[in-house]
């Protein structure tokens, strides 16, 4: 099977995932500084939420640059990792409403790592089908950063029980660990 309609229908379920994170952003009550103090912590979860989808995006169509091809395998495996990011508007208005609150923080910590995983699998499903000496599983590698990212996440998780502060400091970690897009595909596809 032709890789275009994965891509084409998993961009626009990241674009409407998008869509509906910023629709959930209220317009502040009042027009002096203050008025913006109760819409901070939604706002703040709004960004980190935006970076991970972004992150997710970039690092999918990097992914997919480097295959060639897909099977119902691929296809059942990238509606796994999507069906956990459209749950990312979710959690994220749930922890943005309740700023630092120890469910909230944990199961926006459960999505990302359930999310983390599904993106796991779907990069390994892409490597069976394009065989362990493809460009692909040539450039993920043994995936240490992925694999770091997972670890993390869970360890967040249980700390949000703990100290939410310190879940979140870890979620926006990883998330910066992300930022620039995964070079290694980039540059084996280059080679």
């Amino acid at each position: 099977m032709h890789k275009g309609r994965l891509e084409a229908f998993s961009d626009g379920v990241i674009a409407v995932i998008i869509t509906i994170m910023v629709l959930e952003l209220k317009v502040p009550h009042g027009t002096d500084w203050a008025a913006l103090r109760p819409v901070v912590p939604v706002f703040l979860s709004y960004v980190l939420s935006f970076i991970y989808v972004a992150i997710y995006w970039n690092n999918h169509h990097h992914m997919l640059q480097a295959c060639r091809k897909v099977n119902g395998h691929v296809l059942w495996a990238n509606l796994h990792l999507l069906f956990w990011m459209s749950l990312v508007p979710v959690v994220t208005e749930w922890m943005g409403q309740n700023h630092t609150a120890s469910i909230p923080v944990a199961m926006y910590g459960a999505v990302l790592l359930l999310t983390g995983i599904a993106y796991t699998i779907l990069s390994h499903a892409l490597i069976a089908l394009h065989g362990a000496e493809s460009p692909l599983a040539v450039a993920l590698g043994r995936n240490d950063k992925g694999n770091l990212s997972l670890l993390l996440y869970a360890i967040a998780v249980g700390l949000s029980f703990v100290h939410p502060s310190i879940a979140l400091v870890i979620y926006a970690a990883v998330a910066l660990m992300w930022f620039a897009p995964d070079p290694r595909i980039e540059k084996r596809m280059s080679d």
